[in-house]
């Protein structure tokens, strides 16, 4: 069984490097993969209201035996939530479909900068977060100047953003900011959900060369960076090469190679316009 390596938020709270991610997932399918993964060594489990699939993830959590405080997991509050009491009363709702008296991260999913209340929301978590009902507390999708909004109008900077990146969108300018302020960065959808990236020459000549998949290669060139990454699969031989990433080493001329494939498309939304 993979062990895998921790990065200490600005709270003091550790978070394993490498997790288990469940988008599309169905709320039907999801206790099997999770299980999956918690087998092959997997300790952090990220999922969020919109995904519908909490309470199967709380599931596969309390028939693994695995003790609580060996677990991180993360959810997320969704747009229709977003507002100072709609996220205490979303987060009681998720607490209670994953079956825990408490998650190590919680997440606003999109900043919705048309909606403007994603301040309010997060002073909602702010109180979640001095509750210890939430053990950290961050955001997803946030650009910098969501981010500094946050820092002028509140109290508490996230332990951690969680952002679209992969080598197509590495995300330089971000990530650097994260580093200054002590925010973590966590990549979602770290192969680049089927764009084409696997596939790559760069990509594929380098698996050959280290003896590794075209995912592995890119899952650790996430790990050199420093990122914290959460690839999905359903698949139990590709759940288990996902965390088999920490027996070899990317010399630094092929890390810059898979950082020059930058070619800022997203394989999702711009969360500067997305609204709804």
């Amino acid at each position: 069984m993979t062990k895998v390596p921790n990065i200490t938020l600005n709270t003091g709270a550790r978070i394993p490097q490498l997790g288990y991610g469940v988008f599309q997932v169905p709320a039907d399918e999801v206790v099997e993969p999770v299980r999956n993964a918690l087998q092959a060594g997997y300790r952090s489990i990220d999922t969020a209201t919109i995904y519908g699939n909490e309470e199967g993830v709380g599931k596969a959590i309390a028939e693994s035996g695995i003790p609580r405080e060996d677990l991180f997991i993360t959810t997320k509050l969704w747009n229709d939530s977003q507002g100072y009491d709609e996220a205490l009363t979303a987060f009681d709702a998720s607490l209670t479909r994953l079956g825990l008296d408490h998650v190590d991260l919680y997440l606003i999913h999109w900043p919705q900068p048309a909606r403007d209340r994603y301040v309010d929301t997060w002073k909602a978590l702010e109180k979640l977060h001095a509750e210890g009902r939430a053990k950290a507390v961050g955001v997803s999708n946030f650009q910098i100047p969501h981010l500094r909004r946050l820092f002028e109008e509140t109290d508490v900077v996230p332990a951690l953003n969680q952002v679209e990146l992969h080598p197509n969108l590495p995300q330089a300018e971000l990530r650097a900011f994260h580093t200054e302020h002590g925010i973590a960065t966590e990549a979602w959808s770290p192969l680049g959900r089927n764009n084409g990236l696997l596939d790559s020459d760069t990509v594929t000549s380098l698996a050959e060369k280290y003896g590794k998949t075209p995912g592995q290669v890119v899952l650790r060139w996430h790990i050199q960076l420093g990122n914290v990454t959460i690839p999905k699969s359903v698949t139990p031989a590709r759940i288990e090469q996902n965390i088999d990433v920490f027996d070899f080493e990317l010399a630094d001329d092929d890390m810059s190679a898979l950082t020059a494939l930058e070619n800022g498309v997203r394989v999702g939304p711009n969360p500067d316009d997305f609204n709804d």
